[in-house]
């Protein structure tokens, strides 16, 4: 292969047809911010939403802003926007919540709809939150529901007919490794099993199509790619031919008529009835932005630039890092991860600081585990070369080993 160079790098950004979109983004000058799988860049756009939010909105309005500023839809608002982004029907998804309590939901409804079935089947190693509630559902059920965790390769041959539902991350959090969702769904719906996917990591990356791979339920989280800022709300998805359930969190504004104020609770029809409690507005609001620049860009266009950013990285670091002990952990194949490159180093909490430091911001996923991040509405091929020269740097003049960046942080 030819060497990649700053010159070529900078012609792919030049030929870019995604490149106007991050001057729409407010990044700090001199910063390569490749943390987007974890913390999406603040839309430049936000600040002033919010603004309008808090001062017109709540600082005027006050509460009748809940009716005159229709507080109230902005859940089925973002969600009919993430649908446009996930091959859904704009009534099968609401923003709600948070991915943990929406993965309880979506666990809790399958039990329901594929009874006589008590196994809750996912990977090992899968993200934990996805892992602790079917431990939490299983716990809490008696005996009725029970969790199995098995190896990646070893899926498919654990679908029995003990099995009630598979949850997966789509697209691995340490990894980057993808799964094949319409060939996995098919293999469950054939074992008789109901799929639950987890979007936080492919939503607003890559073309997600749920309904064209007959997917039963989705969740995912609102702030890494698709830009709703710290804490953004989540989102469910539910086929429509599943929205008859009755949901184990039947909270009020998940009643067919929160504002008569019963006693008796009575789902509200549809996917309303996957809302729980009240909607942060604020939250909601910061996510709206991020959802409508998102569909603004074209999807093909973002997958493209976002395989050849994570190709471009995996090929500089092994043309500039390779006597330095690096391991590619995410897969060769573009097509078959979605927009992060990862690679293994026994130091590798400590090089991921000494990087920050220089101003290069990647993350770290115990144990040993440096991730990197594209999103491709905001990094340029450059910040791939700047990102792949700092970490040679790093190596190279061995930084990683000082004191500082071997004490770990709260949040890694």
């Amino acid at each position: 292969m030819t060497a990649l160079t700053l010159p070529g790098l900078r012609a792919m950004d030049a030929a870019d047809a995604l490149k106007a979109f991050r001057a729409r983004f407010r990044l700090p000058e001199g910063l390569v911010y490749l943390d987007g799988n974890s913390l999406g860049a603040l839309p430049a756009a936000a600040p002033g939403r919010l603004k309008a939010v808090i001062e017109d909105e709540w600082g005027r309005g006050l509460i009748r802003s809940w009716n005159a500023a229709d507080w109230i839809s902005a859940p089925r608002r973002a969600g009919a926007k993430i649908a446009r982004l996930t091959g859904a029907g704009e009534d099968e998804v609401v923003a709600a919540d948070s991915t943990s309590i929406n993965v309880f939901k979506a666990l809790s409804a399958a039990l329901q709809i594929n009874t006589g079935r008590t196994v809750l089947l996912s990977e090992a190693g899968n993200f934990p939150t996805d892992v602790y509630m079917m431990q939490g559902l299983s716990a809490l059920s008696g005996g009725a529901a029970q969790t199995r965790l098995v190896e990646a390769d070893k899926l498919m041959e654990a679908l029995d007919d003990s099995v009630c539902a598979l949850l997966l991350t789509h697209v691995h959090y340490k990894t980057g490794a993808m799964h094949d969702m319409a060939a996995v769904t098919k293999a469950a719906h054939d074992a008789g099993a109901l799929v639950i996917w987890d979007l936080s990591h492919s939503a607003g990356a890559l073309p997600v199509e749920l309904n064209a791979c007959g997917a039963d339920f989705a969740v995912g989280c609102g702030y890494k790619y698709l830009n709703g800022g710290p804490g953004a709300p989540a989102f469910i998805f539910a086929a429509k031919r599943h929205q008859h359930v009755f949901p184990a969190l039947s909270g009020w504004l998940g009643h067919a008529a929160p504002f008569d104020f019963r006693d008796d609770y009575q789902p509200a029809p549809g996917i309303d009835r996957f809302q729980c409690g009240t909607p942060g507005v604020l939250g909601m609001a910061a996510l709206e932005t991020g959802l409508d620049l998102m569909l603004e860009a074209d999807m093909a266009a973002i997958r493209a630039k976002s395989q050849a950013l994570g190709d471009a990285f995996i090929t500089l670091v092994e043309q500039e890092c390779a006597a330095h002990g690096f391991t590619l952990a995410s897969p060769r194949a573009a097509d078959r991860r979605g927009s992060q490159v990862s690679f293994r180093h026994p130091e590798g909490y400590a090089i991921m600081q000494a990087l920050i430091a220089r101003g290069v911001i990647g993350d770290f996923r115990a144990p040993d585990i440096l991730r990197f991040g594209f999103a491709p509405l905001y990094n340029r091929f450059e910040d791939v070369w700047d990102a792949a020269a700092n970490l040679k740097a790093v190596m190279d003049g061995r930084e990683w080993d000082a004191p500082q960046f071997r004490a770990r942080a709260a949040v890694t």
